[in-house]
């Protein structure tokens, strides 16, 4: 028995080339190509794409959804492409751009330099912000990631780099007693 996703992933504005497990997408960023797990099928039909699995066992029903969005992350990322916001808090915390590489200054005696990879771009809007932007959500994430380790917001005063939309739970400072 075979099952067809419910939700097909429209590449109107892609050129999708299927070369045995490999799906190759390239859009107008920039192209991506990825294995297709063994049991999946990838269909293509006019402007929309679709997985297939063979039957509705537990692990080929979550390699389908796993595939269909990895597939739909290939084509958003080509067409739209991806980005995290950084954002640094601290008194004396700062980051600037040296050419594509950054330069952090997050309260150690010496400065970090990060140097991204040449898929990912970085912005530097204001000294307390970072913008990472590129076509691959995974990697994008974890430049972003690698950037915010440098110093992970603390739960004191919430000092250090943390993602725009991230909340810090505050704790409750040592009290006179």
């Amino acid at each position: 028995m075979s099952r067809i996703g419910k939700k097909p992933v429209n590449i109107k504005d892609v050129d999708v080339k299927l070369d045995g497990r490999t799906l190759k997408v390239k859009g107008k960023l920039g192209e991506l190509s990825m294995e297709v797990h063994p049991n999946m099928k990838i269909e293509i039909d006019g402007d929309e794409l679709r997985v297939v699995r063979p039957n509705d066992t537990k692990e080929n029903r979550a390699f389908h959804g796993l595939t269909r969005a990895l597939v739909q992350n290939l084509v958003t990322g080509v067409t739209e492409g991806y980005s995290k916001t950084l954002e640094i808090v601290g008194v004396g915390y700062r980051a600037e751009l040296k050419g594509k590489n950054l330069l952090l200054n997050v309260g150690y005696s010496h400065p970090i330099y990060f140097i991204p990879p040449q898929e990912i771009t970085l912005e530097v809007p204001s000294n307390t912000q970072i913008v990472v932007k590129g076509i691959d959500k995974e990697l994008v994430g974890q430049v972003a990631a690698k950037i915010r380790s440098f110093r992970k917001p603390e739960p004191y005063k919430g000092k250090g780099i943390r993602y725009s939309d991230e909340v810090i739970i505050r704790k409750a400072g040592k009290t006179a007693g």
